[in-house]
């Protein structure tokens, strides 16, 4: 038979040829095909339908090679495997870029690669000769096919079921590349665990091609935190309930149960027991899933797969901003959220990413900013006028411009807006900031010009802006900013000529000027200032109206006075120890003349002394250095804060507090932490109002920190002086406030003895407080003053005079009168007596007949008090209890009609709870006392709010929530002091704790508390999610630092334990990684807002980079706080004690920026020759 039907003329297999000759013959021969017989392929067709038939489903393996095998008369020659074969060894050597050589055998053909012999496994189940007759002579056939050369399972396409070969020759390839060729290993997978060739109903094959096996081999499982997994994370998650859902919803999330088929036929060759659901099954073939199917897990991929399709979500949220923005644009909250949105925008898959396009743009910072700069510039046009975009926008600007060109736009701005206080407020703070351009004669300069542009805006001389509102406020706040930055920066003499200065300004101003501007006030002021006359706080000031008053008159008289000099410290004495380190004499000497000149220095006249004999010419201010900075305060409740502050800055415990504006800013200093009298008495604990803060002449490194009591001689009578100026204009109840201030000032001194455990001191100290608090109780005005009686009574107490102490305490309560417990002043005298007694009992059993059950009672009791005898009766006790129950609805239920009437009653309501909690405490239980506690502060909460939004007053609201603050400190330490007496859970302590610092996150004796309990917590996990959560909801700065203060108490604490001498230690607390948990706090808080400028939290990182002995680590860090806060003189001393051989260096730095240094080198190295 022909293989071609042109050349049927060619010679037939057994025929010789027909007129042809021997050369024609042989280049036709190749047409022939000498090995087909017919009865072998119909033999063939008819042993592979029957196969088929026994097989119900066909494998892919049997399916592929099926459909390749589909026999026809026309293609079953030998020509058609040769050309096959050649055409796939073709292909496979120009895609795997190889090249065989070709070996000639000895009498072989020249185009075999290979011998391979060919094992023929016959069909065990079919028995018919003729079937082996067939196989017989196939197997020749194909035993002489790959005799000749290799051949693959493909191309024997008939025997694929059947057929296996051995290939015997070696491979020299596979020693030099230790591996078989890729293109010779099979591309198939094996499912299932039966052996090959018993059962062909339970062999399933899955063909894989060669490009996603190697993808597979080369692509490794990615972690969360891998860019395409974090985008998925962020996408919205798909709901597994349908809406048709009902509202209860299940325990449990239900699955849903696929539908079957109801044949009963289920068991394929892939599914043998029936236990697949369809979709697995197909998958188990081979083939793609179904329609229907298909579209739900398309759906799903849209959504989980990042980067690819739109997010609906993000899509509706961008087209819910524009859509305000656009409609309103005079909104400005619109466009601050839609800057704000910006960041989540960027965190997510980008909505604009069309369908099936992977996205590829660079999601980097500049992208974010640059994207809110344009913002802002559209919404800037919408609102020219408007200083809260514009500030954003310079805000933003900061992280990619240059400082020169910040400055310039600042100073647009500034010139646009010269009445805007809080603009005045971060453009100062910014200047400050720049380590760049930074010098304190340049920063001071500034202050002095804000305050004289908004001195002229106050006045009204500026005609082309008017006065905001709040004005007047802002500009004493960014006085007593500048006064904190030069005292941060070493100038303590400038600052305290500050505060003299405006005190003498605002409290004794000749009527003669007070309608003149503020300038023309300070020119008459100049003459004064320069007359050499006693200032505030120097001994015989009178003031600049007296000044004024006499110099119409003619003058007066100087009287010498007969007072001892006092004895100054020689300059030899300052160094004790000329055998320390250099930069040690240095600190110390620093150190020193820190504590003794920070008053301003002037010429006495009665030695004859002339400006030329001050040693040191920053000692003395110049009215240059204070004029501009004067301003006029016309209010009274500034004016005292005025006077409050001063006190602040001299160390005299306040009630007041600092503007938040300069808060963080002036926060300097490590006390923040410290427990006064904290563990020994928990009801009466010492909390210094002003705490974090170095107060004048007190400056000295972190590590060292002498607490020096008090100040120096000259600095005591300053005080002393200060206040006897201010009595002189105060009457009445402020008078007796500063008297209030004054002896708080003492008893802070008799506990810094008690700390420091210096008993000589104490006696000492002991003996002039005593002294002044009598001194204060002889006054005509002050002798029922029951504050004072508390304060002098207190005094006795801690001096250890308890006898005393009780007899002071019990004159007052007879002298006091029957005010019971609707006098204010009564309650707190008797709580406070009544909490130092508690504080002696060892246990609550038998408190009923105790001393403070005996005042608790006697303070319902109408009657005069009388002192305790030693015993009480259960009848007064039952009196008592209904009467402060009585008491206590009646000020819950009442409703004050006026401010004065508010702030009254809610110092009256604390301490009414204060009394009513310890007199259940003592009679009933701890319940009992809790209970209290909760009703008062669940009132306070439901209507604080709500009063205060109806007056809109600043002092309601700085005052008003000041009674729940204070009914919860009294909640939080009568659980601590139960808890030190007897045994107590501690979650209540702790629940009380979390919920008042969430609602008051800064106060720091809430703080101190919380960390007090903590210490003793073996997991330290719900405290690290307490401290996460309350940094994430506010501004506060408290919560960050007692965060870090918590984990290095911890890490000291288990460090302690680890170095344990005792033999083998098991340490109790597995913390690994502590070092880094703090440095990541560290991190967190420089980055905040308030936290950036805060000189003592980067004294703290500073501290602790140091403590690990990383030095070039700290060094950097120290640049870097510089960039932040350079103004504090105490970060380059802390530098000197952390890198010793820097010493020049840093004091060259300081010399530079002109921060203060009152012992240079050159005087330090005479000082040492001596």
């Amino acid at each position: 038979m022909a293989l071609f039907p042109a050349f049927a003329g060619a010679a037939q297999p057994g025929e010789p040829p027909a007129g042809s000759s021997e050369g024609s013959r042989k280049e036709l021969d190749w047409l022939s095909n000498p090995s087909f017989s017919t009865e072998d392929a119909l033999l063939l067709h008819q042993r592979t339908t029957e196969a088929a038939n026994l097989i119900p489903e066909k494998s892919p393996l049997e399916s592929r090679t099926s459909s390749r095998s589909g026999l026809s008369g026309e293609s079953d020659t030998d020509e058609t495997l040769k050309q096959a074969s050649k055409k796939r060894k073709k292909k496979k050597k120009k895609h795997h870029h190889f090249k065989k050589t070709k070996r000639k055998t000895k009498g072989g053909s020249s185009s075999s690669e290979s011998d391979v012999d060919t094992k023929h496994i016959k069909d065990k189940g079919n028995g018919r000769n003729c079937e082996k007759e067939a196989a017989a002579n196939l197997g020749k056939k194909t035993s002489d096919l790959t005799s000749s050369r290799s051949i693959w399972l493909d191309d024997v396409q008939a025997f694929t079921a059947d057929t296996f070969k051995i290939d015997k020759k070696p491979d020299p390839g596979n020693w030099t590349y230790k591996s078989l060729y890729r293109g010779d290993i099979a591309r198939y997978k094996r499912r299932g665990e039966s052996c090959l060739g018993i059962d062909a109903k339970k062999q399933c094959i899955t063909w894989d091609s060669s490009t996603s096996k190697r993808k597979q081999v080369q692509s490794q499982p990615e972690r969360y935190f891998t860019k395409n997994n974090v985008k998925m994370l962020n996408t919205d998650g798909i709901p597994v309930c349908t809406k048709d859902c009902p509202s209860a919803q299940p325990a449990f999330i239900p699955v849903s149960q696929a539908e079957t088929d109801d044949s009963p036929d289920k068991t394929t060759e892939v599914n043998p027991l029936g236990i697949y659901d369809p979709s697995t099954t197909v998958w188990l073939q081979g083939k793609g899933l179904k329609s229907a199917d298909s579209e739900s897990v398309n759906t799903q991929q849209t959504v989980q797969e990042p980067g690819i399709n739109m997010n609906p979500m993000l899509m509706t949220k961008v087209e819910e901003h524009n859509k305000k923005v656009r409609e309103n644009p005079r909104d400005i909250n619109a466009w601050m959220e839609f800057i704000s949105f910006q960041d989540e925008l960027v965190r997510g898959p980008s909505p604009y990413a069309s369908k099936g396009e992977q996205e590829v743009r660079r999601k980097s910072l500049k992208l974010i900013l640059e994207k809110k700069l344009a913002i802002l510039e559209r919404a800037i046009e919408s609102n020219p006028s408007n200083v809260d975009l514009k500030l954003a926008r310079l805000k933003l600007c900061a992280e990619f411009w240059e400082p020169p060109a910040l400055i310039k736009e600042w100073q647009k701005l500034i010139f646009l807006h010269p009445n805007n206080p809080e603009m005045w407020k971060k453009y100062l703070l910014f200047c400050q900031s720049q380590f760049t351009t930074f010098s304190v004669s340049k920063i001071n300069s500034l202050y002095g010009k804000c305050l004289t542009t908004l001195a002229a805006v106050q006045d009204g001389s500026m005609v082309s802006h008017p006065l905001l509102p709040g004005t007047e406020e802002a500009m004493l706040a960014i006085f007593i900013q500048q006064c904190h930055f030069l005292r941060q920066a070493g100038h303590s003499e400038k600052a305290v000529s500050l505060f003299q200065a405006l005190i003498d300004f605002t409290f004794f101003k000749p009527d003669s000027v007070k309608d003149l501007p503020t300038r023309g006030q300070v020119e008459f002021f100049e003459p004064f200032w320069d007359s050499g006359e006693p200032r505030i706080g120097e001994k015989g000031a009178r003031g600049w109206k007296a000044w004024m008053h006499q110099q119409e008159k003619g003058g007066w008289v100087v009287l010498k006075d007969d007072d001892d000099d006092d004895e100054e410290i020689d300059e030899d004495e300052e160094i004790k120890d000329k055998t320390l380190p250099k930069w040690h004499i240095w600190l110390n000497v620093e150190y020193s003349r820190e504590a003794r000149h920070w008053l301003p220095w002037r010429p006495d006249k009665t030695k004859k002394e002339t400006e030329e004999d001050c040693e040191d010419p920053e000692r003395q201010v110049l009215f240059d250095d204070l004029g501009p900075s004067l301003i006029r305060l016309s209010n009274p409740n500034l004016q005292r804060q005025l006077l409050y502050s001063f006190l602040q800055f001299l160390g005299v415990p306040c009630t007041s507090k600092l503007f938040p504006s300069s808060l963080y800013i002036a926060m300097d200093e490590n006390n923040i932490f410290d427990n006064v009298l904290y563990d020994d008495k928990p009801l009466t604990s010492v909390d210094f109002p002003l705490s974090g803060f170095n107060s004048i002449g007190h400056m000295d490194t972190i590590l060292r920190r002498r607490h020096q009591i008090g100040h120096c001689k000259e600095g005591e009578e300053f005080i002393q002086n200060v206040f006897h100026v201010l009595f002189q204009i105060f009457t009445g109840k402020e008078k007796s406030n500063l008297s209030i201030c004054w002896l708080q000032y003492e008893i802070s001194k008799v506990v810094q003895c008690l700390k420091a455990k210096k008993k000589k001191k104490l006696k000492a100290q002991g003996r002039k407080s005593k002294r002044l608090a009598k001194n204060f109780l002889k006054a005509p005005d002050n002798r029922n003053d029951l504050s004072l009686w508390k304060l002098y009574a207190y005094l006795e107490w801690l001096l250890g005079n308890t006898d005393d102490s009780r007899k002071v305490f019990d004159t007052a309560l007879c002298t006091a009168g029957t005010g019971g417990l609707k006098s204010a002043h009564l309650c707190s005298l008797s709580l406070l007596y009544a909490q130092l007694e508690v504080e002696l009992l060892e246990s609550i059993e038998g408190a009923v007949t105790s001393r403070a059950v005996h005042i608790l009672t006697k303070l319902t009791e109408s009657g005069p008090y009388v002192p305790y005898s030693g015993q009480m009766l259960s009848v007064n006790v039952l009196k008592a209890r209904k009467t402060y129950e009585h008491a206590l609805q009646e000020y819950l239920s009442k409703t004050p009609v006026s401010d004065q009437d508010r702030v009254s009653d809610a110092d009256q309501l604390v301490n009414l709870v204060g009394c009513y909690a310890l007199f259940q405490y003592l009679t009933v239980g701890i319940d009992a006392a809790v209970l209290i506690y909760k009703q008062a502060s669940e009132k306070l909460e439901a209507s604080g709010p709500q009063k205060c939004e109806k007056t809109g007053e600043n002092f309601c609201i700085q005052n008003f929530p000041s009674a729940l603050e204070a009914v919860i400190l009294l909640h939080t330490n009568l659980l601590r002091f139960h808890m030190k007496i007897s045994v107590y859970p501690l979650n209540p302590l702790r629940e009380a704790l979390t919920e008042a610092l969430k609602r008051y996150p800064s106060n720091q004796s809430l703080w101190r508390s919380y960390i007090h309990i903590q210490r003793k917590s073996h997991s330290a996990s719900k405290a690290r999610r307490f401290f996460d959560n309350v940094t994430r909801s506010t501004n506060s700065l408290e919560p960050w630092l007692f965060a870090i203060q918590a984990e290095q108490m911890r890490k000291k604490l288990t460090e302690k334990v680890q170095r344990a001498d005792v033999g083998e230690v098991h340490c109790t607390i597995p913390e690994t990684g502590l070092t880094n948990r703090i440095i990541a706090l560290f991190e967190h808080a420089v980055q905040s807002e308030n936290g950036t400028h805060c000189p003592l939290l980067w004294r703290m990182y500073l501290s602790f980079m140091a403590s690990l002995g990383k030095k070039e680590k700290s060094k950097g860090l120290f640049y870097k706080a510089l960039q932040n806060c350079p103004w504090a003189k105490v970060l380059y001393m802390d530098a000197i004690e952390y890198f010793t051989d820097d010493l020049q260096e840093t004091l060259d730095l300081m010399t530079e920026k002109e921060l203060r240094v009152r012992v240079p080198m050159e005087e330090l190295d005479l000082l040492l020759e001596i």
